[in-house]
């Protein structure tokens, strides 16, 4: 008999999609897999080392599943991923209890490096310093919810972002063919998918790199083509690749989701050209207005970086007149991560972390206050919504987005209802309360 294995997986949407891959993997190799790490014999963890809470998450999160093998059945401790990656010999020489290191180019051996374990050839270490591996073709066991997935359509990036490790955790970008992601839309959709999430660390960006030309627009044209797929959501947008094409089809196709997920980092031209943005905040605004005016109901989302090496008051007033002036519907915020090796970690002017946290707590705040005067908009409106599932708390608190929330990274709308719905399901609402960033909706009539 095989033995039970539990993966947790860590950081974004792309590592999920890493995990999905290996899972697969290992239950074509008849592993048994478990979601309880407690009843696991095998362990494996894919780390996330993109900024210092995510190296400190995955750090806990090794050391707390290493706890298992003395209480718990585990015997054998794999970590994988970004952290593995750049932090190997540290891990190796700090946390004794790890067995295996797999890097981000090395996902592909997981049953070999398990089995390899089991064999008992001591600690095993796959890692390839050249990042040019792809796993398009492999399996994926999917373990979100059966209504969406998540769609890699590139790997790495060629960004170069100053602040950035990603081009060193996962190499230079490279697309996959659209036939292969439409082969893999088309299998998801046939397993009841109705909403697939395209991401990549740039998708605006996709194809260049193998069409010599940006084929965004003529992959969605492909993707809608697909009869029972409902949604098709766009998240890891880069500002500067916008066609006018690409806006156009956006506001023309039912299918794709009237939102955009924009990570624009900064707005003042000084911070933006230290991070290497390759944009300004004037192009910043005639996007965000030409997409505002283009579209009106879409829902546009953005994250933002505070503290960046030399960030004066000055620099972080004009980030906050932005969102004042632009209005964002959706903002994530974080401070400044040195990280080493890169560019921005080598800069001047470092910034302590008591201003930082200050700065970050007084842009949420005009964030909050902006949010809080634009969701009242939505009050007793009618809106379809999608059903994810019934509330842990609550059997008859129904957890559901509309077009406008992505999965995970932003706040559900909650239904209150009796009746038993299914995931993926419809549902026309009408928003009743609002609490913060919270809409609550009571059902007018199912429409699937």
């Amino acid at each position: 008999m095989l033995e039970k294995i539990a993966l947790v997986s860590l950081g974004c949407a792309k590592n999920l999609v890493d995990s999905e891959n290996m899972l697969a993997l290992l239950k074509q190799a008849n592993f048994e897999i478990t979601n309880n790490p407690e009843q696991a014999e095998i362990i494996i963890i894919n780390t996330c080392g993109f900024i210092n809470s995510a190296k400190e998450e995955s750090i806990n999160t090794i050391l707390e599943m290493a706890q298992y093998k003395t209480e718990g059945n585990c015997f054998l401790l794999v970590v994988a991923g970004c952290l593995v990656q750049k932090y190997q010999k540290e891990l190796l020489e700090e946390i004794p209890e790890i067995d295996a290191f797999l890097g981000t180019s090395n996902f592909h051996e997981i049953v070999e490096t398990v089995q390899d374990l089991l064999k008992k050839k001591g600690k095993v270490i796959k890692i390839n310093k050249e990042l040019t591996a792809n796993y398009y073709e492999l399996p994926r066991l999917q373990t979100t919810p059966p209504h969406y997935a998540y769609i890699r359509i590139a790997e790495g990036c060629d960004n170069c972002c100053t602040f950035c490790v990603i081009p060193q955790l996962r190499g230079g970008y490279r697309s996959r063919t659209i036939e292969n992601i439409i082969q893999e839309a088309r299998n998801l959709v046939a397993q009841g998918v109705k909403e697939i999430i395209l991401i990549a660390q740039d998708t605006t960006q996709y194809g260049k790199d193998i069409y010599g030309e940006k084929a965004l627009v003529k992959l969605l044209k492909e993707l809608v083509k697909i009869p029972a797929l409902r949604w098709i959501r766009l998240l890891y947008c880069y500002p500067n690749d916008f066609s006018e094409e690409l806006i156009q089809l956006i506001k023309s196709e039912k299918k794709i989701c009237k939102y955009l997920d924009i990570p624009l980092q900064h707005a003042d031209d000084t911070i933006l050209r230290k991070m290497g943005r390759r944009i300004t905040r004037k192009e910043i605004e005639i996007l965000v207005n030409k997409l505002k005016n283009e579209i009106p109901d879409i829902v546009l989302r953005s994250t933002f970086i505070v503290g960046f090496p030399g960030e004066t008051e000055e620099n972080f007033n004009t980030l906050l007149n932005f969102l004042e002036k632009m209005q964002l519907d959706r903002v994530g915020a974080f401070t400044y991560s040195r990280e080493e090796d890169t560019p921005a970690g080598k800069l001047p002017g470092q910034i302590s972390e008591k201003i930082k946290e200050a700065r970050l707590e007084k842009l949420m705040k005009l964030q909050y206050e902006i949010i809080r005067r634009k969701n009242q908009e939505y009050l007793n409106k009618e809106m379809i919504v999608q059903v994810d599932g019934p509330s842990e708390d609550d059997p008859n608190l129904w957890l559901c987005r509309s077009e406008g929330e992505a999965p995970e990274i932003d706040p559900y709308i909650l239904v209150h209802s009796c009746k038993n719905f299914q995931p993926g399901q419809l549902l026309l609402v009408r928003i009743s309360h609002i609490q913060d960033y919270d809409f609550i909706g009571e059902v007018v009539r199912e429409l699937t």
